[in-house]
């Protein structure tokens, strides 16, 4: 199936079982019961989304699962050591926010459209991200110049049309799982998960274009960071 160990694999899906088990805690401690079905129905679809995607980057990219195990690589950069903790707090805020609010409290739940909604942009963002891991070996969770894995300048798949495809899906998950959770409130957590993720793709910009060869041409022909003709 793939050059790499097999264990590779099986440390990706203990991993997706610790994620599972803190997701858990996250969403029903808040929410102060079990019977909460807006909880079990993204637990059931973030599980299965999780599933296809690792199936699909183990045959694509198996390389992908060695690159992402290391939180932080040699060169990681200072401020992103600050920004990759205050980036995962703020996506995790977004379960006990949603717990509190519908699964609880009911301050500000969601109508079915905004959920069902949110379920379309789960699918997409995850979709999305999945897509650039696919074409991307250099896709580690840290920023930083790989030279020792032959950084390189990416311009395929998703990658074609904006630099960091990334974090262009990844805020559709946060936005996603805030409105598939059928909580107005965890909104806010979202909303915060996307400014960080624009301050670091700004940082990251700039770092690529001084540090890594090609990078500034390829800038020059891929204008747009998230979107097409807008930013």
């Amino acid at each position: 199936m793939a050059d790499l160990p097999r264990a590779e694999l099986n440390r990706a899906l203990m991993s997706l079982v610790f994620t599972l088990i803190v997701m858990a805690a996250l969403l029903f401690g808040p929410a102060g019961s079990v019977q909460w079905a807006h909880g079990w129905w993204f637990v059931g679809v973030f599980v299965a989304l999780i599933l296809v995607s690792m199936a699909a980057l183990w045959r694509l990219n198996p390389e992908i699962f060695v690159a992402r195990a290391r939180p932080t690589g040699q060169g990681t950069k200072a401020w992103d050591r600050v920004l990759m903790p205050v980036l995962l707090m703020a996506f995790a805020a977004i379960l006990p926010v949603a717990g509190l609010d519908d699964g609880r409290f009911h301050w500000a739940s969601a109508p079915d459209w905004a959920v069902l909604f949110g379920y379309l942009l789960l699918v997409v963002g995850f979709a999305g991200v999945a897509w650039a891991q696919a074409v991307n070996r250099h896709f580690e969770p840290s920023v930083r110049i790989q030279s020792e894995r032959d950084h390189q300048v990416v311009s395929t798949g998703p990658y074609a049309y904006v630099r960091h495809p990334g974090y262009s899906f990844a805020c559709l998950l946060a936005l996603g799982s805030a409105l598939a959770l059928g909580s107005l409130w965890a909104l806010l957590p979202a909303i915060v998960v996307i400014a960080v993720l624009a301050i670091r793709t700004q940082m990251e910009d700039a770092t690529l274009q001084r540090e890594l060869p090609g990078y500034a041409e390829f800038a020059q022909h891929t204008r747009y960071r998230w979107i097409p003709g807008v930013w």
